[in-house]
């Protein structure tokens, strides 16, 4: 096994020979070794290679810094988990990028059967904050696995919520497995290598170099059945990670925000250009991606897994035992400032505790 994951670092340091040859090569010769073992003239007729990349594969000698990656990883304990092997994610299998190899440290299951992306701004509001956290807080029932790029922002805020919540969580990187960045996520990767874990496709020693970020969100996207962005500006990496979502065919949301506000403008442009679904709450999402659970709380029940905070508790006595109320009404009725009265309406929808229907009427669910 060992002197297979010796060759199957070691293709990935053949220069030219990028992830997308290497699925050619692996699809033609079945495995590592195999490739290696191949005559030049067999190599040069798989799609792609051609003799001078088949020349550069039979020239490759450094055999040595493919051992020092292999015991690094014995040594810490952490996985090399190949394009064949039945740990890799099959997700990024349907992706005609996907990475040939993976370094992960962690102990959760890539191949979970629901898998959540959530990306976003570093600089995000108390806004996306809140709609993050209160997400996710719905979810700890689902046995749902939330992938993130561990950046600052909303990725932390994914990541550290998903652990209050009790819910596996994976951070992407795009440097080796021998460092941490930002460096002050260094105690909450710890946490998150006991519950969930930290994976990548770049060796011991690679930086976090500007080119290897968008390769580390090609993996968030390709990994998940769905994205949801909270909160970016037009261009930034949350775009790149939702454009492959596109490419991927894979289900986009996106967190609507005020038109005013930069850090939404990016998520409106996609709902605006029809690229993402509009994300409006747990119980929309769960229903669109066909996730949703059958069994239904009695209200009292439901009502005590929540601590409302006053201004919500306030809009939901008003909607009691009536049908519903119109969005102005409330507003009206409430007294609240149109921040902290957005605020607390979003926060009921996320919590399944009031339903928006047609008219922008809201209703307390039964």
């Amino acid at each position: 096994m060992q002197e297979e994951q010796l060759f199957q670092i070691a293709i990935t340091m053949i220069p030219e020979i990028g992830s997308v040859h290497t699925s050619a090569l692996v699809a033609n010769f079945g495995a590592a070794s195999a490739i290696f073992q191949a005559k030049k003239k067999d190599l040069s007729l798989v799609d792609g290679i051609g003799e001078r990349k088949a020349k550069l594969i039979k020239d490759f000698t450094n055999f040595s810094a493919a051992e020092k990656e292999l015991n690094f990883c014995l040594k810490n304990n952490f996985q090399i988990i190949f394009q064949t092997d039945d740990a890799f994610p099959k997700r990024l299998l349907n992706c005609y990028d996907a990475p040939a190899l993976l370094y992960f440290n962690g102990n959760c299951n890539l191949n979970a059967n629901k898998v959540i992306s959530i990306v976003g701004t570093r600089n995000n509001s108390d806004y996306g904050k809140q709609v993050a956290e209160q997400f996710i807080s719905t979810l700890s029932t689902e046995n749902i696995l939330i992938i993130s790029g561990l950046a600052f922002g909303i990725d932390a805020i994914a990541h550290k919520s998903a652990l209050k919540n009790k819910i596996a969580t994976v951070g992407v990187l795009a440097h080796g497995l021998d460092r941490i960045y930002p460096q002050l996520h260094r105690n909450l990767s710890k946490e998150m290598i006991a519950d969930g874990g930290l994976l990548t496709e770049f060796r011991k020693g690679v930086l976090p170099d500007k080119h290897n970020f968008p390769k580390r969100n090609r993996i968030v996207a390709g990994l998940a059945d769905a994205t949801i962005v909270i909160e970016t500006a037009t261009k930034g990496g949350s775009m790149i990670t939702a454009e492959l979502c596109s490419t991927y065919h894979r289900e986009l949301f996106a967190v609507p925000g005020k038109i005013t506000d930069t850090k939404s403008s990016g998520c409106n442009q996609l709902i605006k250009n029809n690229n993402a679904n509009l994300f409006n709450g747990t119980a929309d999402f769960l229903e669109w991606m066909g996730w949703q659970d059958k069994q239904v709380l009695p209200k009292k029940q439901r009502l005590l897994i929540y601590e409302f905070t006053k201004e919500e508790l306030l809009i939901a006595d008003l909607l009691r035992n009536c049908e519903g109320k119109s969005i102005d009404e409330l507003y009206l009725k409430s007294g609240l400032s149109s921040s902290a009265f957005a605020s607390a309406i979003l926060s009921l929808e996320l919590q399944n505790a009031v339903v928006a229907l047609p008219g922008k009427i809201f209703r307390l669910i039964d």
